[in-house]
C-alpha cells in the first residue's frame, strides 16, 4: 500500500504490523492491516481525529504559560536594580555580571538532570518542587545582609536549580497535548512570556523603589509572592497527559546512552541549538547591560551623572515587552505560513530574524551616547527580530526528536545555550569592560568622541564632566564606564552574525531529521523504523503536503 500521505509527527498516526497489532492511541484512528489489504508487507496508514482542545488542556498551558512569565520576571529584577545592588554589595562589573552568570551556571548543570527525570518521572510533582524552591531561595536572597555578598550569589544558584525543573518538562507537556499548526500557537504562547517576562522582571525590579519610596530589595519580594500561587495552580489543576500522546505514541524510553547517542546524530537538533546559544549569549548580555549601557549613554549625552537608571530601567522593560509582544508571535505565524510551501522555513526565519536584529543593534551601540529616544527605537526593532526565534526554535526540537526524548533534549539545548550562551556573557561582557578601562578612565572627566560613539584614543576628544561621586544614595553612574562598556558590547555583533549562520546550516538538514522521527513515532521505535524500511525496499517518495520524504512500498 502506497503511504505517501503519512504527515510529519505533528498529526496522529497508527502503525500495523504484519501481526495486525495496531499501535494507536487515538480512539477516532482507523487502520488497515495486511491481511485487509491481501499485502504481506507492513503498512503505515494516516489516522486523523477530530479531537479538539479541551477546558482542562487550555487551562494547562494557561498555568504553563504564568509560571514561564514569572519565571523570566525574577530572572530580571535584579538586572533592574543592578546598580544598587552594586552600590549595597560594593561590587564592580564583572562581579556584578558574576550574579547572573552563577545563576545560570546552576540552571544548566541541573538542567540535564531534571531533562531525565522528565522523560520518566511525574512531571507535576517534579515542577511543583521546582517552583516552591525557587520561590523560598528567591525571598531569602532578599534579606542578605550588606557583609555577606557570597551569600546572595547562593541563594541565585539556589534559584537557578529551581528553575530548571519548571523550563526543561514545560514544553513537552505542550508538545503531548497538541499536534500540528495548534501546538505551533501554544509554544507560541508559552514562549510569548520570555520577553514580556523579562520586561515585567525590570519594572517590578525598579517598581517599589521609583514609585514607593522603598529600599530596592523589595523589589525581589515579588515574584516570591506570585511563585507561591504557580505552585498551587500546579499541584490541583495542572494535566499531565501521556507522553507522546498526541501523535498516538506508544513508545517506551530507552536507556540515557541510547537517548544522547540519538541527539548527538541529529544535525538539525545540533545546529539549531548553536543557533539559539547565540541567541542566548546576545539576549543575556543585552537583557543584564543594556539598561546600564544605555543609562550612561544618556548621561554622556546630557553631561549629567545624576541620570536615573530606575526610569531608564523602567522605558527597557517596557519596550522588551511590547517588542515580545511583537516578535515571538510573529515568528511563529511566520514559520507556520512559509513551512506549507517552504519546508525548511522554519530555520530561515530564525537566521532572517538574526541577521536583521544585527545592524540595529550596533546602531544602539553607536547611538547611546547621542540620542537616547533613538537609541530605544534601535533597541525595541532589534528586540523584535531577535525574538522571532523563541517559538520556532522549540518547534523544531519537537518534531524533530521523538516524544519519549524530548525532555533530555530540551535539557540538553538548555545546557548546551546557557553554558555557551547567557551563563557567560554577562560575565564576560563585565570582564572585558572592567578590561578596558584603564585605557579609557580619567579622574573627572570621559572620554567619547565626537559623536558620543565608539572610538579609538587618538580619535578621542576630552569632554569636561561634572565630579563623580561614589554616594550610592544618590544613584550617580561613573560616566568613565560608558566607552568600556560599549566596547566589550560589540562581542554581541559578531555572536549574532554566527547565530544565523548556525540557522541557515540547520535548513540543509531539517527535512531529512524530521521525515525519520515522523516514521518513528509510527513504527513505535527506531528498530521497527528501520525493519519497515528493510521490508519496503527502502523507496522513497516525496510527501506532497509536508514536503518530507517518506518510505513506502515497493
Amino acid at each position: 500500500m502506497d503511504s505517501k500521505n503519512l504527515r510529519s509527527n505533528m498529526s496522529d498516526q497508527a502503525l500495523l504490523n504484519s501481526n495486525s497489532q495496531g499501535i494507536s492511541s487515538v480512539p477516532s484512528s482507523r487502520s488497515i492491516s495486511s491481511e485487509e489489504s491481501g499485502d504481506h508487507k507492513p503498512e503505515i496508514v494516516p489516522v486523523y481525529s477530530e479531537r479538539k482542545f479541551t477546558r482542562s488542556q487550555l487551562m494547562t498551558v494557561a498555568i504553563l504559560c504564568f509560571v514561564n512569565l514569572i519565571n523570566y520576571m525574577d530572572r530580571f529584577t535584579v538586572a533592574g536594580i543592578l546598580s544598587d545592588v552594586q552600590c549595597f554589595y560594593g561590587i564592580d562589573d564583572s562581579q556584578g555580571g558574576l550574579i547572573q552568570t552563577v545563576f545560570i551556571i546552576a540552571y544548566m548543570v541541573f538542567a540535564p538532570i531534571f531533562g531525565y527525570m522528565g522523560d520518566r518521572y511525574s512531571r507535576r510533582l517534579i515542577m511543583a518542587v521546582g517552583v516552591a524552591f525557587w520561590t523560598v531561595a528567591a525571598l531569602v536572597s532578599s534579606f542578605i545582609p550588606q557583609e555577606h555578598f557570597y551569600w546572595f550569589l547562593i541563594m541565585r544558584c539556589l534559584i537557578g536549580i529551581g528553575e530548571a525543573s519548571y523550563s526543561t518538562i514545560a514544553p513537552t507537556i505542550i508538545s503531548d497535548l497538541f499536534v500540528d499548526d495548534l501546538r505551533s500557537k501554544m509554544l507560541a504562547l508559552f514562549y510569548f512570556a520570555i520577553p514580556v517576562g523579562s520586561g515585567l522582571g525590570y519594572i517590578v525590579g525598579t517598581f517599589p523603589k521609583t514609585t514607593l519610596g522603598a529600599e530596592w530589595q523589595w523589589g525581589l519580594r515579588i515574584t516570591p509572592v506570585v511563585g507561591t500561587v504557580a505552585t498551587l495552580l500546579i499541584i490541583f489543576m495542572l494535566v499531565d497527559p501521556p507522553r507522546g500522546q498526541a501523535e498516538g505514541s506508544k513508545m517506551e524510553a530507552t536507556s540515557y546512552a541510547e537517548d544522547l547517542k540519538s541527539l548527538v546524530k541529529n544535525p538539525s537538533y545540533i545546529l539549531s541549538t548553536a543557533g539559539s546559544t547565540a541567541v542566548a549569549f546576545v539576549a543575556g548580555a543585552l537583557a543584564w547591560w543594556g539598561p546600564k549601557f544605555i543609562a550612561l549613554g544618556k548621561a554622556v549625552h546630557l553631561h549629567d551623572n545624576t541620570v536615573d537608571m530606575g526610569q531608564v530601567s523602567f522605558v527597557f522593560g517596557l519596550l522588551a515587552m511590547i517588542a515580545g509582544i511583537t516578535g515571538v508571535p510573529l515568528g511563529s505565524f511566520a514559520g507556520q505560513r512559509l513551512r506549507v510551501r517552504f519546508p525548511r522555513a522554519d530555520p530561515l526565519v530564525c537566521a532572517f530574524g538574526l541577521f536583521m536584529s544585527t545592524p540595529l543593534m550596533l546602531g544602539v551601540l553607536l547611538m547611546a551616547g547621542v540620542n537616547t529616544d533613538a537609541t530605544f527605537v534601535l533597541a525595541f526593532f532589534g528586540q523584535v527580530f531577535l525574538n522571532l526565534n523563541w517559538a520556532i526554535v522549540a518547534d523544531i526540537l519537537l518534531y524533530v526528536v521523538v516524544p519519549t526524548r524530548r525532555a533530555t533534549a530540551a535539557a540538553f539545548q538548555i545546557l548546551i545555550s546557557h553554558a555557551l550562551g547567557d551563563a557567560g556573557s554577562p560575565y564576560f561582557i563585565g570582564q572585558v569592560s572592567e578590561a578596558l578601562k584603564p585605557y579609557f578612565n580619567t579622574s573627572s572627566e570621559i572620554l567619547v568622541d565626537a559623536n558620543g560613539s565608539l572610538g579609538n584614543s587618538s580619535q578621542l576628544i576630552s569632554t569636561p564632566m561634572p565630579p563623580l561621586s561614589g554616594n550610592c544614595s544618590n544613584s550617580t553612574l561613573n560616566l568613565d564606564d560608558y566607552v568600556p562598556l560599549q566596547w566589550s558590547l560589540t562581542m554581541c555583533i559578531i555572536v549574532q552574525m554566527l547565530g544565523g549562520l548556525f540557522f541557515l546550516a540547520t535548513a540543509v538538514f531539517l527535512v531529512r531529521d524530521k521525515e525519520k522521527a515522523d516514521r518513528t513515532v509510527a513504527t513505535g521505535s527506531e528498530q521497527n523504523c528501520e525493519e519497515i524500511e528493510a521490508l519496503t525496499g527502502g523507496e522513497r517518495t516525496p510527501d506532497s503536503d509536508s514536503g518530507l520524504i517518506l518510505a513506502r512500498d515497493t
